[in-house]
């Protein structure tokens, strides 16, 4: 498939028969002043929200220009489940999946970011494009990612969480959770930084869902500022998440993950008020309207100014 020969996508109202290469863009390029919009991109067979919707490379491609043309800022790839639960997915397996993806949608104008615990997969990544590297694996992180990390000089987002996939929802006991975060990421950081990465590349990610209990997250949620006070930006990830499931029950049934976007649009509007960085979503569209009403409300003169 050419890049995203896709009918009927696209700012234009006509369908897109051919994406040409288009001017590379940079982190640097991204918006600023307001929050940013992740979009979720998971080439994988068993994520909780999509799996195996988009596992293969042209669907996944298909899916991350729609992504772009809806609003996305940065395309978020992942070839890798990290639901609890998951099964591991070996390195090679992980780059045949992510990796053309990558250089297709970086090739086609995206801001791309990778979804990897692989120093390997990181690595490959950077190769064919990407610019962020978005890693989840917290206190467990392969020993030479930092070193990369370093090497390259890309921006890096550090991701709390406890164990991995498949035992971290065993590893849940906080005496203070938004204080225990805060401190467990201080010490992952540090590792980073002796490494060499420099402190402006290092994002934040609180990492909800990840050996938390709903109620850590909320907590987590509500006292952002404790994770900002690291002086780093900070991404926050609840997209059609458990917690919100769990809240939105109905009969004693959790709301379905398909049936979880309003309530991560109005996470996102908390998030947006609260100043983050970015958030990492599904719904791109209606993440976006949260946050456009979230800088009227915070800048009414901004409306003012542009009807003028």
């Amino acid at each position: 498939m050419s890049l995203g020969a896709i009918p009927g996508t696209g700012p234009a109202t006509s369908p897109l028969p051919v994406i040409k290469k288009s001017t590379v863009k940079t982190f640097d390029s991204l918006p600023k002043g307001r929050t940013l919009i992740m979009g979720i991109l998971n080439v994988t067979e068993d994520s909780f929200s999509d799996g195996g919707k988009y596992l293969n490379v042209d669907d996944a491609i298909q899916h991350g220009l729609r992504m772009m043309y809806a609003g996305a800022d940065i395309i978020d790839v992942g070839g890798e489940s990290t639901r609890p639960g998951a099964d591991f997915v070996a390195p090679e397996d992980e780059q045949k999946r992510v990796i053309p993806v990558v250089a297709a949608l970086v090739k086609a104008g995206a801001v791309v970011s990778v979804d990897t615990t692989h120093t390997s997969t990181a690595r490959a990544a950077l190769d064919a494009g990407a610019h962020i590297i978005n890693d989840v694996s917290g206190l467990t992180h392969e020993e030479d990612m930092p070193a990369l990390i370093a090497e390259r000089g890309v921006p890096y987002v550090l991701m709390h969480r406890r164990g991995d996939q498949q035992s971290m929802t065993g590893l849940t006991d906080y005496t203070n959770v938004v204080e225990d975060v805060v401190n467990e990421l201080k010490q992952v950081r540090e590792t980073f930084l002796n490494a060499g990465v420099k402190s402006d590349k290092i994002i934040i990610d609180p990492g909800l869902g990840f050996a938390k209990e709903a109620h850590h997250n909320w907590e987590l949620l509500k006292n952002l500022d404790k994770l900002e006070e690291l002086g780093h930006d900070v991404l926050v990830g609840t997209s059609r998440k458990r917690f919100l499931g769990s809240l939105l029950s109905a009969n004693g049934k959790p709301a379905a993950p398909v049936e979880r976007d309003h309530a991560t649009a109005a996470t996102t509007a908390l998030a947006a008020a609260r100043g983050v960085w970015a958030v990492r979503v599904h719904n791109i569209e209606e993440s976006l309207d949260a946050v456009k009403v979230v800088g009227a409300w915070l800048d009414p003169e901004s409306i003012a100014s542009a009807k003028s």
